[in-house]
């Protein structure tokens, strides 16, 4: 259903506790309200904390009670927007925006923006969020910051993204430490810093806040902070943010877990690390779990599982993942091979600039594995691996180049690439 917005009163926020508070707000107000909003900074919470069940009950007996009551407006619309019910929501959140209460603005004025089930208006939205970060709502400053990072309804401009993730920060919310973090880390909107951005990265962290704790881990990790890295540090915080249900971070945890970095080597907890990862659609835990199944390291051996999470990370994108699975059609596990489907998967790797996939394509030319033996194709894909820093592509074209001026030798020629295990990790 499409909502079409009112026309918003662009004033100030109005005070929004009845003349007596009865017991029904305030089980409302324990039950819905944010921590962010003044005077409710100690029984509020996050939306993930709320239990709708109750929360429903409560606010809607508190509504009932006294249906005027814009606040009550605004933390019923909020249980709403939590359940993912916007039909019931944006009544509510639209009419306690127009009548100025901050967390309604801040909500009401995300929905806008992103238009789900209403009509897009970033820049009523960010009219919205703007009242509602003046009134000293966090959350309204964090999103504000977010429209000015990506240039969403406003001209882009990362200083000004940066002054409002710094204020939302500074105003106790986790997650605007994190993105004020990486703006001192990338150098948007001041230089780079990544002393100032660990800093910011730890007080995300203790918060709570997965995606800080994540991120903090990768500064730990790739030695940004210490040389050497301190791959123990990495992992509690990756620890961290993957108890909190942070795919990327179960990704890096497990990677960590498998090869015994900072941790003890233990690959069936990989596994089940990658498998969370791999769950939520991450292609590098789906091809790392791939590998895990086709060696039988930490999981039973099982090529169909392998094909079936090679063909998903090939599918999102991985093209290591359809390199690894024209390798399996190969006959590289020790299966009986088809040429068909390990030429298609393999193409589709080297379409995508794969130097692995390269030089095994140039492998199956020069063998004449489902295709006709063609020595010319192959040196050329053993060349563009090399080109692209491949040691087994260069060796391979050195010897191919070399073998056309002499009598051919007996036997077959060296085997194609190894199946690839990258270390990279995906950025949130």
């Amino acid at each position: 259903m499409k909502f079409t917005q009112l026309a918003l009163a662009a004033g100030i926020a109005v005070a929004t506790t009845p003349a007596v508070a009865t017991e029904a707000f305030d089980k409302c107000a324990a039950a819905a309200s944010s921590q962010y909003e003044p005077g409710y900074e100690h029984i509020g919470r996050d939306s993930a904390g709320i239990d709708i069940s109750a929360a429903l009950d409560a606010c809607r007996a508190a509504l009932a009670e006294d249906p005027a009551s814009l606040q009550l407006k605004a933390w019923l619309g909020r249980v709403y927007d939590t359940a993912k019910d916007l039909t019931n929501a944006l009544p509510l959140l639209e009419e306690a925006a127009a009548g100025g209460i901050p967390l309604a603005q801040s909500l009401y004025g995300d929905i806008l923006i992103v238009g789900e089930e209403v009509t897009m208006d970033p820049s009523r939205g960010n009219e919205l969020l703007q009242l509602a970060a003046d009134a000293g709502f966090a959350p309204a400053m964090n999103s504000l910051g977010l429209s000015y990072d990506y240039g969403d309804g406003v001209e882009r401009n990362p200083e000004t993204a940066l002054h409002y993730y710094r204020r939302a920060a500074m105003f106790g919310l986790p997650r605007a430490a994190t993105n004020t973090g990486l703006m001192f880390l990338e150098g948007l909107g001041t230089d780079p810093d990544p002393v100032a951005a660990s800093a910011w990265l730890q007080r995300a962290a203790e918060g709570g806040d997965a995606r800080g704790a994540y991120n903090l881990g990768k500064l730990h990790e790739d030695g940004t902070l210490s040389d050497p890295p301190d791959y123990a540090v990495a992992a509690r915080l990756y620890q961290q943010a993957s108890d909190a249900g942070y795919p990327l971070a179960s990704l890096a945890l497990g990677y960590l877990v498998q090869h015994g970095y900072g941790i003890t080597a233990d690959p069936a907890w990989a596994a089940r690390l990658y498998q969370h990862a791999a769950d939520h659609g991450i292609a590098q835990a789906q091809l790392n779990l791939g590998m895990l199944y086709e060696d039988g390291n930490g999981v039973p051996r099982d090529l169909a599982r392998a094909r079936m999470l090679y063909r998903q990370a090939a599918d999102n994108g991985l093209s290591d993942g359809a390199a690894n699975l024209g390798l399996l059609y190969l006959g590289h596990a020790g299966e009986a091979p088809d040429y068909a489907k390990a030429l298609f998967f393999t193409e589709r790797a080297a379409d995508a600039g794969n130097p692995v996939a390269l030089n095994n394509l140039g492998y199956i030319y020069e063998n004449g594995l489902g295709v006709t033996v063609n020595e010319v194709k192959a040196l050329d894909y053993y060349q563009h691996a090399a080109e692209l820093g491949y040691k087994p592509g260069a060796d391979n074209a050195a010897r191919l180049e070399e073998a056309r001026m002499l009598p051919q030798p007996e036997g077959p020629t060296p085997a194609p690439g190894p199946k690839i295990y990258p270390r990279g990790k995906i950025d949130n």
